[in-house]
């Protein structure tokens, strides 16, 4: 089981970006299942390119905004494009009080996921949570998350203990070698 970063269940940009992971692990490997876990309800994934293509133009983004320099002008692109692959507009919900959400000419569709994950990277990079974007501290870590303590460095305990437990296996050996 993958610990979700925190700011993946605000996020679905997020969450679709930290998909890879340290060393070859990619739950991109089976679309469909995360789609439907993410509450996308497509029908068929037969090629998986528009997604890693879109979490790539994604990563570009974010690691731009972390770094606090200009992304690839590439990158800008795929995310404006794939935004506009499935024409929605925004409808009122009324369940436990009033809700906006996005409402797809075409549910069901790979096109409504992308653009659905594509409007999110664009409201997350432009709007306030763009200001707590960092990527993970540990070595080999690939994730961002949205930092909201100052303290914190890590995207999971699992990265947080691996760190302290280099840190202490570096000074176990240092002691004995002095």
């Amino acid at each position: 089981m993958v610990i979700a970063a925190p700011g993946e269940e605000r996020s679905l940009a997020l969450a679709l970006v930290n998909t890879r992971r340290v060393g070859d692990a990619d739950d991109l490997d089976d679309p469909g299942t995360w789609l439907h876990a993410h509450g996308f309800r497509v029908t068929a994934v037969d090629d998986v390119t528009p997604l890693t293509d879109l979490r790539a133009a994604v990563r570009e983004l974010l690691a731009a905004l972390a770094e606090d320099r200009a992304p690839a002008e590439d990158a800008v692109h795929a995310v404006n494009a794939a935004a506009r692959a499935d024409s929605a507009a925004p409808q009122l919900t009324w369940d436990d009080g009033p809700r906006r959400a996005w409402r797809s000419t075409r549910p069901g569709s790979l096109d409504e996921a992308v653009a659905a994950l594509a409007r999110d990277a664009i409201d997350v990079v432009g709007g306030d949570l763009g200001q707590l974007v960092h990527p993970c501290e540990a070595h080999g870590c690939v994730r961002f998350f949205l930092r909201e303590h100052a303290r914190r460095r890590w995207c999971s305990t699992t990265c947080g203990d691996r760190v302290r437990a280099a840190r202490h296996q570096r000074l176990v050996v240092e002691r004995r070698t002095v």
